[in-house]
């Protein structure tokens, strides 16, 4: 689809309540099916928040309850990103660290041990 075509329809999708915006989904996926390979989601979180939607469509939920979850499953989704990305840097700068040379410390050394100065004796004579 070019461009052009995509932005015409995506305002007019803009306009439109949740309930019309599920109706032109469900078209959209019929089309899909009598025309179209279907696009599968692209990762395991997608494929089952997209499962757990039309499930609730075809359980005729209202459409709120539906938008609610969605929007929670959202949300998790961008947090599991959120922890995969923390979780790839930890391990990049593991990695980092056990391919890195560590310089060797060199052993430290003791200072000379200098005595302390000799307490002056008594004077001859008996002087002091």
């Amino acid at each position: 689809m070019n461009e052009q075509l995509m932005q015409r329809i995506q305002r007019r999708l803009e306009t439109l309540t949740d309930e019309r915006g599920y109706q032109i989904l469900d078209f959209v996926e019929f089309l899909e099916s009598k025309y179209a390979a279907r696009a599968a989601p692209s990762n395991l979180f997608a494929k089952i928040s997209e499962g757990i939607e039309d499930t609730m469509r075809a359980a005729r939920l209202p459409i709120k309850a539906i938008k609610g979850t969605t929007g929670l499953m959202d949300s998790a989704g961008k947090v599991m990103k959120g922890v995969a990305a923390a979780a790839q840097s930890v391990v990049d700068e593991a990695l980092a660290a056990a391919e890195s040379p560590k310089p060797v410390a060199p052993a430290p050394v003791a200072p000379p041990r200098v005595p302390p100065p000799a307490e002056p004796g008594p004077r001859e004579g008996g002087r002091s």
